[in-house]
């Protein structure tokens, strides 16, 4: 309890002036507790949230930092609004924190928060998808990687069909920029799946039912 207890602390302090832009924060901004934090499920493997687990079928049109890009852009093969509608999928194990409207160019958009292992320390991270024409899942709810959450959008009409995908280490909800010269608390989405995939190069299947 105080590991998760110091946890909480250091992230408040280390991110706190991200939720502050925020003013009076409404509840499904505020910190997680230790509690919630600690029965978050494990996540054993993340994969790609598009095409196939490894990220076939689907290239990305802007990576993270290009621009000041702070996620990555992930389209179908086809481009332009081929994509439209094509299923989004949780990256790995984990909580929904957000679902829903994001406000001014960002259409709808899901955050799930995870908890993983490494090197055996527990640790936190977000996957962050926007922009989706359609929510599947819903605020509180744990979700499983290869579950649907959702389907790729265009902002309402904003932009060409794609997945704005980001990977952070906030533990509360932010909508934040989508671009910026400073990336501290964004991580690399390819670079950081590629690193926790877990899994053979010729596992491709998607069958959130299956056991991890």
């Amino acid at each position: 309890m105080i590991f998760v207890l110091a946890i909480g602390a250091g992230l408040y302090f280390r991110f706190g002036r991200e939720t502050s832009r925020l003013g009076s924060l409404e509840p499904a901004f505020r910190l997680p507790s230790p509690f919630d934090l600690a029965s978050l499920p494990a996540a054993q493997r993340f994969d790609f949230p598009i095409g196939s687990q490894q990220g076939a079928l689907a290239y990305n049109a802007q990576p993270f930092t290009e621009n000041r890009h702070l996620g990555d852009d992930l389209n179908g093969i086809g481009g332009e609004n081929s994509d439209l509608g094509d299923p989004v999928f949780a990256v790995a194990d984990g909580r929904v924190i957000w679902a829903g409207e994001g406000g001014p160019g960002w259409g709808n958009v899901v955050i799930i928060l995870h908890a993983y292992e490494e090197n055996g320390v527990r640790r936190y991270v977000q996957s962050y998808y926007a922009h989706l024409e359609t929510v599947m899942t819903e605020l509180h709810t744990d979700t499983r990687r290869g579950e649907q959450i959702g389907t790729i959008g265009s902002a309402g009409g904003r932009y060409l069909a794609h997945l704005h995908f980001e990977m952070r280490e906030f533990i509360t909800p932010f909508i934040g920029p989508g671009y910026r010269e400073e990336t501290s608390g964004w991580i690399n989405p390819s670079e950081f799946i590629q690193q926790h995939r877990g899994a053979p190069e010729d596992d491709v299947g998607r069958d959130a039912a299956q056991p991890l």
